[in-house]
């Protein structure tokens, strides 16, 4: 089991630089040629580079160290090595690539052509939004403004993707005091609803939650796995085989869209010949799910006793 997860948690960084490779690319191959910025660090970054000439990664990366720092006790070390590799390998990559498409003047081509900026939003915003979904469905993380909205994520039932809108319009906003040019400003907000559409999609596909009817032979170990593995409460339901008439036990177990790959995995390891029923949850209410807005069903005082 312990080399299956080693395995597995090598396929998660895998997958997580499948994610940055698309967020870096949506910059070098969209937004820096047309000088746009969006929000975030990447976004400050940017604008430094625009003004000052110091490359992208070169600001990125430093400003992140300084983050991390302070991240380590709030998001846990696991969040934190992860961050630590996602901005470290972005960073590489951001260099990386402006090294293979940077022309003899030392200038990023533009791709889409001359007066194409407004189409170089939407392709980079698209990008960068995917890459950003995978990376976070993977429990990653680029730094920034990505970790102030982890830390909301972690307690506050709001979208990473809202938040890091709401973090990065001031950002783009300062836009217009640098370079007085509403133009960038619209563009910069046009990349960043982009990109929070495009995160919100692909995370909220991870966040759909799905219930699942589990009837094995080795009930007992699986539950004990799924009770350590994947931190969620398991329910023992005793059935009967309607043809053998054997007495059985059936686990239901409720959890998140993105931890059903954990579950499979899982029943694999230890029964794979388990009999599994899986279906999604239109909604699912309690701890470590939807929190019930209480005001938005409380009865009335006259009728607030039962019957």
């Amino acid at each position: 089991m312990k080399k299956e997860m080693i395995r597995h948690e090598v396929m998660d960084y895998l997958t997580m630089t499948l994610g940055l490779f698309l967020y870096a690319f949506g910059w070098v191959a969209f937004l820096l040629p047309y000088g746009i910025a969006c929000g975030g660090l990447t976004g400050i970054s940017a604008i430094v580079y625009y003004l000052a000439g110091v490359e992208m990664q070169v600001t990125y990366f430093v400003v992140n160290i300084i983050l991390v720092i302070f991240a380590i006790r709030i998001l846990g070390l696991r969040f934190c090595i992860k961050t630590i590799y996602g901005f470290s390998v972005l960073s590489f990559i951001l260099w990386a690539l402006q090294q293979l498409f940077k022309m003899d003047n030392g200038e990023l081509p533009m791709l889409m052509g001359d007066g194409q900026g407004f189409m170089a939003c939407v392709l980079g915003g698209t990008s960068c939004g995917v890459g950003l979904g995978i990376v976070f469905m993977h429990q990653g993380s680029t730094g920034g403004t990505d970790i102030i909205a982890a830390i909301v994520n972690k307690y506050r039932t709001m979208s990473m993707g809202r938040v890091i809108l709401y973090c990065d319009i001031v950002i783009i906003l300062s836009l217009y005091f640098f370079f007085h040019d509403w133009k960038r400003v619209v563009f910069g907000y046009t990349t960043m609803f982009c990109m929070s559409f495009f995160i919100d999609y692909v995370m909220n596909y991870a966040h759909q939650s799905v219930q699942f009817l589990i009837i094995s032979k080795r009930d007992e170990f699986l539950k004990r796995a799924l009770l350590r593995e994947l931190d969620r409460g398991v329910t023992v339901i005793p059935v009967e085989g309607g043809y053998s008439g054997t007495p059985m036990n059936m686990l239901m177990v409720v959890c998140m869209q993105r931890e059903a790959v954990k579950v499979f995995r899982l029943i694999q390891l230890i029964d794979p010949s388990a009999f599994i029923s899986q279906t999604k949850a239109a909604g699912v209410y309690g701890e470590g799910f939807d929190i019930i807005k209480e005001k938005a069903y409380r009865m009335p005082e006259e009728h607030s006793e039962p019957v």
